[in-house]
This record gives structure tokens, C-alpha cells and sequence, in this order.
């Protein structure tokens, strides 16, 4: 067995590699810990939004249709790193008949927002993304269904401290009609 030697010079030369190799691995660590902690879109900015922040917390739903009234619950709360706003929405039956999860974000590029509409009616309507643009406390988001377009309009009333969404579809003529509203209060 031979013993490999080393000069001194090289010695030094080594420790400090080793050295510098570690503090580049800290460093680098310490970056990531930092980007994973930030809430970034795909841009490296971060999606706050004053009038979705109204939403968070837990409401009861009146949703009105044009023969019925039905009972829901919400409960909305920032996800994914802060990119997304999750509404959990069921009714009150025991099991629910209808529930959703809705994904609200912010595409930055095309400066709209973004629904992903997730529920009981499966994948078929689920793949449908709602786009939407704000006006002053209401974002109207339109979703190109299979079965033609479907407006819901998400609308902030700060005097109530309460929310209405309201959902059309379009008739045969091609007029906007009711399909429900949704009244959400606090719990």
C-alpha cells in the first residue's frame, strides 16, 4: 500500500476548495429557502390582491336560481404559496349534492385574472378555465364551456361587507340570461 503525500502548498490549496465549496452550498441554500418562502407567479412577482382578500374567511351562500333558493357554505383561503385564492364551496346537505374548489390567480403576462373551476360535474367542464377582468369591485370572468360561453361576475359590496356572484349563460337568441346568484355573508 503506498501513501499518497501531499506539499504543503497543496494542502492549503485543498482546505480552501473545501472551504469555498461550502460556503457556495450555504449560499445557494439560503437562496432557495429564500425564493421558496416568497410568494412568486412565474415572473418572480408576488400576487396580492386587496379586493380578493375580502374573500377569505367563511360565508354561508344563498344561491338563488329562477324556481329555487338552496343553502351553501364557503370558505376561502390563500394557497400555493399565496399564487392562488381557494373557494371551498358545498351545499348544506348531508352528503353534499354539489361541491367545488375554484382556484383564483393572476396571469401577469396577459394581465387577466384566472379561475379554475373544479366541481361535481367532472372533467368535462373542469378543463374550462374562466379568464376574468377587474372593474372597480368586480371581476367578471368568462368561461368558454362546450355548451356555449357562461359569465360569472364576482362582486364586492364593502358597505355590506358581503359578496354576490352572479352566473349567466346565454340564450338561444343569444341574450344574457340568469342562470343564479349567489349571495355570500359571513358566518
Amino acid at each position: 500500500m503506498t501513501k499518497l503525500s501531499m506539499h504543503p502548498g497543496q494542502m492549503i490549496r485543498l482546505k480552501w476548495a473545501a472551504i469555498i465549496l461550502l460556503v457556495l452550498a450555504w449560499v445557494g441554500l439560503a437562496k432557495n429557502q429564500t425564493v421558496a418562502q416568497q410568494p412568486l407567479d412565474g415572473h418572480g412577482r408576488v400576487f396580492h390582491d386587496q379586493l380578493l382578500d375580502n374573500l377569505v374567511g367563511d360565508w354561508k351562500i344563498t344561491r338563488k336560481f329562477k324556481t329555487r333558493t338552496v343553502d351553501n357554505t364557503a370558505t376561502a383561503e390563500w394557497v400555493l404559496n399565496h399564487q392562488f385564492l381557494l373557494i371551498h364551496m358545498k351545499d348544506a346537505n348531508s352528503p353534499p349534492q354539489y361541491e367545488a374548489n375554484i382556484y383564483v390567480g393572476f396571469d401577469n403576462t396577459s394581465d387577466r385574472y384566472v379561475a379554475h373551476w373544479i366541481d361535481v360535474f367532472g372533467g368535462r367542464f373542469s378543463e374550462t378555465l374562466g379568464f376574468g377582468a377587474r372593474s372597480g369591485n368586480s371581476i367578471k370572468f368568462v368561461f368558454e364551456y362546450p355548451d356555449g360561453p357562461f359569465l360569472n361576475t364576482f362582486t364586492w359590496n364593502p358597505e355590506k361587507k358581503s359578496w354576490a356572484f352572479l352566473m349567466q349563460d346565454k340564450d338561444p337568441n343569444g341574450k344574457w340570461i340568469l342562470f343564479a346568484e349567489d349571495i355570500l355573508v359571513r358566518k
